[in-house]
């Protein structure tokens, strides 16, 4: 194949991404020379937190033709994912009800877009004659630098967020890749800085876990708290937390290029299972067996029951003391684990003005 017949094949890969319900593509290198620095002195700062699987395959995030070899180019791709009639402030705005993120309301993003990547690779080998194409597709499911390859690629900016904007798309979208071994044209990276002096995103921040532009301690992002970590909540960090039970979108809420977000039109992404703005006391009171049935083929399920749990229990601790939210605590507490238990006597504190007692029932604070 020319080179004109390796253009006119990116130009058909862009039209079939789009059938298969991506709104960009962009094609980039594997040169990651100029984002290293950031990610090792970010590592080194332990702002990953227990997330250590971004230290162990360091040498694959930054090298990706270690992650597949005979890889020379990478198919970037976005799918928004923005549903229509969400109200993320609305919910946020009601302490009685759960903050679930808004990309964990449908089916797990893993499978659509790994599934959708998978079927492009595969069109893309079909189109290759003769050529031995090989691909690998993934989508935050391995070492990759997703954002760094996406902004390479043109089909953004790295906000003061630490998360790929586009000026058209706002940042309600996931992002994909797919590996191979074709020498498609690459694309212009995104070199302009379109955040300017805002620092909305910094501002609003519940916990201040932006501790500078493009400096995320995870530590205390609540998208880490309640996802990957799996202990005790920070006693600060608690109140903070609010009612957001799974992940947070507050620097996405408030981020004034999502004015130009779109909402999307793909159903794997609808909200399931009354997770958009269901009351906590109603998830409080799952049981492990509706907890699994409820989150099946969910992103969810990267959380356990223990954490759901240990989640709620601060959300409905920093909801109104009403004698129902009092009375599920004290039920769920009589049965909870340690980790849980510890949770909800906080909470109970928090309600009732109440220290624990050490058999699990509440007591004066006479502290």
């Amino acid at each position: 194949m020319t080179v004109s017949d390796f253009q006119a094949l990116k130009d058909d890969i862009r039209h079939w991404a789009t059938e298969l319900g991506f709104q960009d593509l962009g094609v980039t290198d594997l040169d990651l020379s100029s984002h290293a620095p950031r990610v090792r002195a970010w590592l080194e700062r332990g702002f990953q937190g227990e997330m250590g699987y971004l230290e162990r395959n360091l040498s694959k995030r930054l090298a990706p033709e270690h992650l597949h070899p005979g890889t020379i180019r990478i198919i970037s791709a976005r799918m928004d994912y923005l549903q229509a009639g969400t109200r993320p402030i609305e919910v946020l705005e009601q302490p009685t009800l759960g903050y679930v993120s808004r990309y964990a309301l449908g089916r797990d993003y893993h499978k659509t877009l790994r599934g959708r990547l998978a079927r492009l690779g595969r069109r893309i080998s079909e189109a290759a004659a003769g050529i031995d194409h090989n691909f690998r597709a993934f989508t935050d499911s391995a070492p990759v630098l997703e954002k760094a390859l996406a902004e390479k690629s043109g089909l953004g900016w790295i906000g003061k967020h630490t998360l790929l904007l586009n000026r058209e798309a706002g940042s309600w979208f996931f992002l994909g890749e797919i590996f191979t071994n074709l020498p498609l044209p690459v694309d212009a990276p995104s070199t302009a800085d379109h955040c300017g002096n805002c620092r909305a995103c910094m501002t609003v921040c519940p916990t201040g876990a932006i501790v500078g532009p493009r400096e995320l301690d995870a530590r205390r992002c609540i998208s880490y708290l309640t996802i990957e970590h799996r202990g005790a909540i920070p006693e600060p960090l608690r109140a903070p937390m609010g009612n957001r039970i799974y992940g947070c979108d507050d620097c996405q809420i408030y981020c004034p290029w999502n004015r130009y977000a779109t909402v999307t039109a793909e159903p794997d992404f609808e909200p399931r299972q009354g997770l958009e703005g269901e009351r906590l006391l109603t998830l409080f009171g799952w049981s492990e067996a509706e907890f699994l049935e409820k989150t099946e083929g969910s992103a969810i399920r990267r959380i356990s029951y223990q954490q759901w749990q240990r989640n709620l229990a601060i959300a409905i601790g920093n909801g109104p003391a009403t004698p129902s939210a009092v009375s599920a605590l004290r039920q769920r507490r009589s049965d909870a684990s340690p980790l849980v238990a510890e949770h909800i006597d906080w909470a109970l504190a928090r309600l009732t003005g109440q220290t624990a007692a050490p058999d699990g029932e509440t007591g004066p604070d006479t502290a």
